[in-house]
């Protein structure tokens, strides 16, 4: 039962991340059981971590629909995205060695070759992104900060969003990896914590635009 629970989380947990189940979506257990190819009890099981993560929520009726976060609730986690992956930052300066830091110059340069082109490629920069800011928080090494940054880390505005970055967004965010890894080279702690906090707002600001754009978009379509 676990294996297959797992199997519907991961799988329901990449379609609200990717917007393949849009926001304020009803979920059906029974569709999604079939889409996993489960039984609707691992479904069940997935909905509720799913909820604990706030990806999902639950209505007084026992209905569950995809999280539709508001921007308050998304500057809300990315003020508390740069406070704890700013000190995530700073334990890992501290604790950087070469090969570490090698394998962040190497997913460094992926997010930049993702984003030179003419198009960006958008869902490359997403993972080699993810990849980027998970090495730090392993790096840390701290498993309560991994905890509360778990749900945070990923949001399932943000691919949406990300679609209609401009690409001096793209540019700022290598630009500012770029300003961490020389933070880690030297093993500056309170350099990297500065950076990491500046580079959390950074991303909240480029996405808020993007967000304010969508919405217009929406609007227009109505």
């Amino acid at each position: 039962m676990a294996k297959a629970s797992d199997k519907a989380y991961d799988l329901i947990r990449d379609m609200v991340l990717s917007g393949e189940l849009a926001p304020g979506e009803q979920l059906s257990e029974e569709a999604l059981a079939e889409r996993c190819g489960v039984s609707r009890t691992p479904v069940r099981d997935a909905l509720r971590r799913l909820e604990s993560e706030l990806l999902v929520r639950k209505t007084d009726s026992q209905r569950s629909f995809v999280a539709d976060w508001s921007i308050d609730d998304v500057a809300d986690a990315f003020e508390l995205r740069a406070m704890l992956e700013g000190y995530a930052a700073r334990r890992a300066a501290e604790r950087m060695d070469s090969a570490t830091l090698e394998r962040l110059r190497s997913c460094n340069s992926a997010i930049y070759a993702a984003v030179r082109g003419s198009k960006p490629n958008v869902e490359e920069f997403l993972d080699r992104n993810r990849e980027f800011h998970t090495i730090i928080l392993e790096t840390a090494d701290s498993r309560r900060l991994a905890s509360l940054l778990g749900t945070l880390i990923e949001q399932p505005v943000v691919w949406r969003t990300a679609q209609h970055y401009g690409r001096e967004a793209f540019n700022r965010s290598h630009s500012e990896h770029e300003d961490l890894l020389s933070a880690f080279a030297r093993k500056d702690g309170a350099w990297a914590q500065s950076v990491m906090e500046g580079h959390i707002h950074r991303a909240f600001h480029a996405y808020a635009d993007a967000h304010h754009g969508l919405a217009a978009m929406d609007r227009g379509a109505a």
